[in-house]
């Protein structure tokens, strides 16, 4: 591949860590925010919702202007809201008469160049001059969970070390990733994502798209699938295990976090040699064997092992659909990223909302609430199988 594509992929790679630190940090402060600012947690975790929902906006919104603007020119605005945002929260507070006004204003910063991270790094990667497409995706995909274990990881030492009240000190450090990152981008090419003279799909032609409904639901059920049990977690160690919070979250999401990485580094370096189709299909009955394992196990300890082999199974499930997507839909274009990733952040909030709403109709079980949301998975296996056969029909 030539040297200056190479660049590009690095800065996406760098891309997703800068979407997990944006989207990881921030909930590592949230009892140092309540105390500090004397604001109510209630007030404090309405951050997270708006976060992701500017990113669902953004998602949707997108389709619209990516291809107007430039892919490079949106993903450079991409890391100067990320890096603004993260900037923001150091300061804004402060400056500000009301601290939220200034954490509020913040999180909608980086939620913007959250959003546009989603929608544009799989496509810019996607139309990189590479032999193996697939393996390239999970390989990229791979980078947000290390850049998840890496923000934990290096938030939890700096606090250690300086003491949490110096967090304002490790968030400009955090900045420094997407300003860096974002001049690597400027200085890297960019290839088109579809041929020259021919034009991306519109919304409306992919919604006339079985094939393409077929994909989305895949994308949603891939979010619903790994967040369903990723936000809980952190509770099932501690709830299940009796320890605190700190080895809670290192027992409980890094383990999970870090399982998923692994599945995804292992598809980017064997994929090649590899069906997608089998690979998806098998981790989908994992996911399933894994999810049942968390909700029928009387051991905690089991099911805490079941939390863990649920992020090994599904590495594959995101970006895998993003991959069948590009090579089923042919000029999907940016329209396709944006809905997908829509779709995929729908799942990523309605699966652990599922989760725990059902838990609650059966007083606070969390282990109905994680079998109810066993769905999921089953409907990614089912997507696969019919997207497989639609393939196969078709070139008979």
């Amino acid at each position: 591949m030539n040297k200056n594509y190479t660049k590009t992929m690095y800065a996406c790679f760098v891309g997703y860590v800068v979407q997990a630190i944006i989207n990881n940090f921030i909930p590592l402060l949230f009892l140092t925010f309540e105390t500090a600012y004397n604001i109510p947690l209630s007030k404090i975790t309405m951050l997270i919702t708006i976060n992701f929902g500017i990113q669902l906006l953004v998602d949707l919104l997108s389709a619209g202007f990516v291809d107007k603007i430039g892919y490079k020119a949106s993903i450079l605005i991409a890391h100067i809201f990320s890096a603004l945002g993260l900037l923001g929260l150091a300061f804004l507070p402060e400056i500000l008469p009301d601290p939220y006004a200034g954490l509020l204003i913040s999180v909608a910063l980086y939620a913007v160049g959250g959003g546009l991270l989603e929608v544009l790094v799989s496509p810019i990667i996607e139309s990189c001059p590479t032999d193996n497409k697939e393996k390239a995706m999970s390989l990229l995909h791979s980078f947000y969970c290390w850049g998840h274990v890496g923000v934990v990881l290096l938030s939890t030492i700096f606090f250690r070390l300086f003491g949490i009240e110096n967090w304002k000190i490790l968030t400009c450090i955090w900045v420094i990733v997407p300003v860096v990152n974002a001049f690597v981008f400027a200085g890297s090419p960019i290839a088109p994502l579809t041929q020259e003279g021919e034009k991306g799909l519109s919304i409306l032609q992919l919604v006339k798209s079985r094939t393409f409904w077929i994909l989305m639901l895949m994308m949603t059920c891939a979010g619903a699938s790994e967040q369903a049990v990723s936000q809980w977690a952190s509770t099932f160690a501690e709830l299940g295990l009796g320890v605190s919070k700190t080895v809670g979250d290192l027992a409980g999401p890094m383990a999970f976090a870090v399982l998923m990485g692994s599945s995804r580094l292992f598809y980017g370096k064997f994929g090649a040699s590899i069906d997608l189709d089998k690979f998806m299909a098998g981790s989908g009955i994992l996911c399933v064997l894994s999810y049942l394992c968390i909700s029928l196990s009387p051991s905690p300890f089991l099911s805490l092992a079941g939390c863990a082999v649920c992020g090994l199974s599904v590495g594959i499930m995101w970006p895998g659909t993003f991959s069948k997507a590009a090579a089923s839909i042919k000029n999907g274009g940016t329209a396709m990223f944006a809905l997908l990733a829509l779709g995929g952040d729908l799942g990523c909030s309605g699966g652990p909302t599922l989760a725990g709403f059902v838990s609650g109709l059966a007083s606070d079980d969390l282990k109905k609430g994680i079998l109810a949301a066993i769905i999921f998975p089953i409907f990614l296996v089912v997507g696969v199988a019919v997207l497989k056969r639609s393939k196969n029909t078709k070139t008979e």
